[in-house]
Protein backbone atom coordinates (compact mmCIF):
# COMPACT_ATOMS: atom_id res chain seq x y z
CA UNK A 1 0.00 0.00 0.00
CA UNK A 2 1.46 3.57 -0.80
CA UNK A 3 1.80 6.54 1.25
CA UNK A 4 -1.03 8.06 0.05
CA UNK A 5 -3.70 4.91 0.77
CA UNK A 6 -2.49 5.77 4.45
CA UNK A 7 -3.72 9.57 3.96
CA UNK A 8 -6.86 8.81 2.95
CA UNK A 9 -7.66 6.03 6.07
CA UNK A 10 -6.35 9.00 8.06
CA UNK A 11 -8.50 11.45 6.36
CA UNK A 12 -11.79 8.94 6.84
CA UNK A 13 -10.58 8.32 10.21
CA UNK A 14 -10.66 11.81 11.02
CA UNK A 15 -14.31 12.87 9.19
CA UNK A 16 -15.64 9.27 11.29
CA UNK A 17 -14.51 10.81 14.65
CA UNK A 18 -15.61 13.95 13.86
CA UNK A 19 -18.74 12.35 13.24
CA UNK A 20 -19.02 10.27 16.23
CA UNK A 21 -17.44 12.62 18.54
CA UNK A 22 -19.95 15.71 17.39
CA UNK A 23 -23.18 14.23 17.61
CA UNK A 24 -22.03 12.34 20.66
CA UNK A 25 -24.18 14.96 22.90
CA UNK A 26 -27.36 13.41 21.07
CA UNK A 27 -26.94 10.13 22.40
CA UNK A 28 -28.28 11.90 25.99
CA UNK A 29 -25.76 9.76 27.88
CA UNK A 30 -26.53 6.92 25.12
CA UNK A 31 -30.16 6.91 26.60
CA UNK A 32 -31.33 7.57 22.52
CA UNK A 33 -31.31 4.30 20.84
CA UNK A 34 -30.63 5.76 17.44
CA UNK A 35 -28.00 8.39 17.91
CA UNK A 36 -26.17 5.68 20.52
CA UNK A 37 -26.16 3.34 17.84
CA UNK A 38 -25.07 5.47 15.02
CA UNK A 39 -21.94 6.58 17.28
CA UNK A 40 -20.62 3.31 17.89
CA UNK A 41 -20.72 2.43 14.84
CA UNK A 42 -18.72 5.55 13.37
CA UNK A 43 -16.43 5.24 15.91
CA UNK A 44 -15.73 0.98 15.46
CA UNK A 45 -15.21 1.87 11.84
CA UNK A 46 -13.18 5.33 12.99
CA UNK A 47 -10.71 2.86 14.72
CA UNK A 48 -10.77 0.45 12.09
CA UNK A 49 -9.53 3.01 9.52
CA UNK A 50 -7.26 4.53 12.12
CA UNK A 51 -5.68 1.20 12.56
CA UNK A 52 -5.35 0.91 8.67
CA UNK A 53 -3.53 3.86 8.61
CA UNK A 54 -1.41 3.16 11.26
CA UNK A 55 0.47 0.15 8.65
CA UNK A 56 1.25 2.82 6.22
CA UNK A 57 1.71 6.56 8.41
CA UNK A 58 3.88 5.95 11.72
CA UNK A 59 1.84 5.66 14.34
CA UNK A 60 2.99 9.11 16.34
CA UNK A 61 2.21 10.66 13.09
CA UNK A 62 -0.96 9.27 12.84
CA UNK A 63 -2.56 9.56 15.82
CA UNK A 64 -1.29 13.26 16.68
CA UNK A 65 -2.43 14.32 13.34
CA UNK A 66 -5.70 12.23 14.13
CA UNK A 67 -6.05 13.51 17.38
CA UNK A 68 -5.50 17.16 16.89
CA UNK A 69 -7.79 17.80 13.90
CA UNK A 70 -10.28 15.43 15.07
CA UNK A 71 -10.25 17.88 18.72
CA UNK A 72 -9.97 21.34 16.39
CA UNK A 73 -13.00 20.06 14.09
CA UNK A 74 -14.98 18.89 16.95
CA UNK A 75 -14.22 22.01 18.86
CA UNK A 76 -15.65 23.98 15.38
CA UNK A 77 -19.11 21.90 14.95
CA UNK A 78 -19.78 22.35 19.03
CA UNK A 79 -19.25 26.26 18.51
CA UNK A 80 -21.70 26.14 15.06
CA UNK A 81 -24.06 23.34 16.43
CA UNK A 82 -24.61 24.22 20.10
CA UNK A 83 -23.17 27.78 19.87
CA UNK A 84 -20.18 26.99 22.14
CA UNK A 85 -17.73 29.62 22.17
CA UNK A 86 -14.48 29.13 23.61
CA UNK A 87 -12.95 31.65 25.58
CA UNK A 88 -9.40 33.55 24.67
CA UNK A 89 -7.51 30.57 25.87
CA UNK A 90 -9.31 27.99 24.46
CA UNK A 91 -8.77 29.72 21.35
CA UNK A 92 -4.92 30.16 22.02
CA UNK A 93 -5.05 26.33 22.61
CA UNK A 94 -6.66 25.17 19.55
CA UNK A 95 -4.54 26.90 17.22
CA UNK A 96 -1.58 25.95 19.52
CA UNK A 97 -2.30 22.43 18.62
CA UNK A 98 -3.23 22.81 14.81
CA UNK A 99 0.45 24.72 14.85
CA UNK A 100 1.66 21.52 16.27
CA UNK A 101 0.12 18.97 13.60
CA UNK A 102 1.26 21.42 10.53
CA UNK A 103 4.89 21.43 12.39
CA UNK A 104 5.06 17.83 13.03
CA UNK A 105 3.84 16.68 9.50
CA UNK A 106 5.94 19.43 7.61
CA UNK A 107 9.30 19.34 9.87
CA UNK A 108 8.83 16.17 11.82
CA UNK A 109 11.07 12.81 10.66
CA UNK A 110 11.16 9.60 12.06
CA UNK A 111 14.83 7.02 12.10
Amino acid sequence: MSNLSGYIFLLLAIILGITSNGFLKSTNGFTNFGPSIFCAISILACIFCLSKAMNIIPVGFTYATYGGLTITAVTLFGVFKYNQIPNFYGIIGIALIVVGVILLNTLGKTT
